[in-house]
C-alpha cells in the first residue's frame, strides 16, 4: 500500500476520500493499515489502483529501485501528473520490463542504434542527420504517416506504443506522451489531431536522443516561448526541423505576417499539407521568429480553436440525429498502432516456446480469433 501511494504520489487522506465514496462510514487510515484489512476495503482499494487482488497477496516486497520505475528515477516532470497519467506510465514501465525479460530469454538483443546527443549539439543539424534514417515515404494520410514513422523507428530498435482512452474512462491521463529509457516512446492517441500526435512522437524522439526521460503535455504555444528548459527547447526545435525538412527556408524567408498579406495563409496551408505540421504550429513558429504580433497570433489561434470546437459539435449533433433516426452507429474504439518491433519480439518468444498463445494475445491485446494474423 505504501509503495503504491509513493508510486502514484497521493496521500493516505486522498486515497481514503476516493475509496470512501458512497459509504456512510468513511474508510480511515487505521482501516487501511490494520493487520487484518477487510476484503470489502481491499476491493475498493484495488478498484482505484487496478493492480488485481493477487498484487496485495504477493509475499515479495514491491521493487523500489530506480530500474523499477521512472518515478523512482526522477522526481519532477514538465507537467503536473494526475493519477490517470501515473497509472499509464506505470503500466508501460511494467510492460517494458517484462518485454525486456522476454527478449533476453529469446536471445534477442535490442540495442541503441543512435549515439547520445547533448543540448549543446545543434538540433537542426541533428534533425537533418536523423531524418536520413527515420523519415518515411511522405503521405498526406496522417494516420498512415504516423504508422510509417512507427515502423521506421522499429527498424532502429525504438519501440513506440499508443494508448487509447475511451470517452467514458474515469481517470483520463493529462499527458500527450513520454519517453522511458532506453528505447520506449508512448503516445496518447489523438484521434481528432494526428498532427499533434506526430509532433509529440518526434519531440519524444528528441528526448530519446538526449537520453532524458520526460512525461509531459505538449502545447504548440511552447514552440514560441523562451522560458522553458534547454532540453524542452532542444526537443521542440528538433521536432520542428525533422518534420519541416526541405520547407525550412519557406518559413524562414516569410516576411512579417499581418492583415495586409492575409497572414500568409496560402503559404502556411501549403507547407502544412506537405510536412504534416499543423498550421497553428507554423504560426507559432512565426511568433517565435517575431514575424507575427502576439495580438494577431492570438486572433488566429482563437479562430482555429473555435473552428475545431465547431467541427466537434457538428459531428456530435450528426451522431445524435442519426441515433434518433434509428440509423445504426458504426465504428468502435480506435485500436492502438502496433509497432513491428513489438510484434516481432512476441512472435520470436512464441516460436522459442517462451510464450503460449494466451500470453501472445494478452501482450498484443488481440482476441484469440485474430491470432492467426500474427502467428503462422
Amino acid at each position: 500500500m505504501k509503495h503504491l501511494l509513493k508510486l502514484y504520489n497521493i496521500s493516505v487522506d486522498e486515497l481514503s476520500e476516493k475509496i470512501s465514496k458512497g459509504l456512510k462510514n468513511p474508510i480511515t487510515d487505521v482501516d487501511l493499515f490494520s493487520p487484518n484489512i477487510k476484503i470489502s476495503h481491499l476491493k475498493r482499494i484495488d478498484k482505484f489502483f487496478e493492480k488485481g487482488l493477487y498484487y496485495y497477496l504477493d509475499p515479495k516486497a514491491p521493487e523500489t529501485s530506480k530500474e523499477a520505475s521512472v518515478f523512482f528515477r526522477k522526481q519532477e516532470f514538465n507537467s503536473e501528473l494526475n493519477i490517470g497519467a501515473r497509472k499509464i506510465v506505470n503500466e508501460f514501465e511494467e510492460f517494458k520490463i517484462s518485454l525486456s525479460a522476454i527478449s533476453k530469454l529469446s536471445d534477442l538483443r535490442i540495442t541503441r542504434q543512435f549515439k547520445l546527443y547533448k543540448v549543446t549539439d545543434n538540433p537542426k543539424v541533428v534533425a537533418q542527420e536523423i531524418r536520413k534514417y527515420l523519415y518515411p515515404n511522405f503521405t498526406t494520410d496522417l494516420k498512415e504517416f504516423l504508422k510509417a514513422l512507427i515502423s521506421k523507428f522499429a527498424e532502429y530498435n525504438i519501440l513506440v506504443f499508443e494508448f487509447v482512452e475511451t470517452w467514458n474512462k474515469k481517470d483520463k491521463a493529462n499527458i500527450d506522451g513520454f519517453f522511458l529509457n532506453p528505447n520506449v516512446i508512448v503516445l496518447k492517441r489523438q484521434q481528432t489531431s494526428f498532427r499533434r500526435e506526430i509532433f509529440t512522437l518526434i519531440h519524444e524522439l528528441g528526448h530519446l536522443l538526449l537520453n532524458e526521460e520526460e512525461i509531459e503535455t505538449l502545447d504548440y504555444q511552447y514552440l514560441g516561448r523562451s522560458d522553458i528548459s534547454a532540453i524542452e527547447r532542444w526537443c521542440n526545435e528538433f521536432a520542428y526541423s525533422f518534420l519541416i525538412g526541405d520547407y525550412y527556408k519557406s518559413i524562414e524567408s516569410i516576411e512579417v505576417a499581418n492583415s495586409s498579406n492575409d497572414y500568409h495563409f496560402e503559404i502556411i496551408e501549403e507547407v502544412s499539407r506537405r510536412t504534416n505540421l499543423s498550421q497553428i504550429a507554423l504560426f507559432t513558429r512565426l511568433l517565435y521568429e517575431r514575424k507575427i504580433s502576439k495580438a494577431d497570433y492570438g486572433k488566429i489561434k482563437t479562430d482555429f480553436y473555435e473552428k475545431f470546437q465547431a467541427k466537434i459539435e457538428a459531428d456530435k449533433k450528426k451522431r445524435e440525429l442519426e441515433k434518433e433516426s434509428g440509423i445504426q452507429q458504426r465504428g468502435s474504439s480506435p485500436q492502438p498502432i502496433k509497432s513491428p518491433l513489438l510484434v516481432s519480439t512476441i512472435q520470436t518468444a512464441f516460436y522459442e516456446g517462451i510464450l503460449n498463445e494466451y500470453e501472445v494475445c494478452k501482450r498484443l491485446k488481440i482476441k484469440p480469433d485474430k491470432l492467426d494474423k500474427y502467428i503462422t
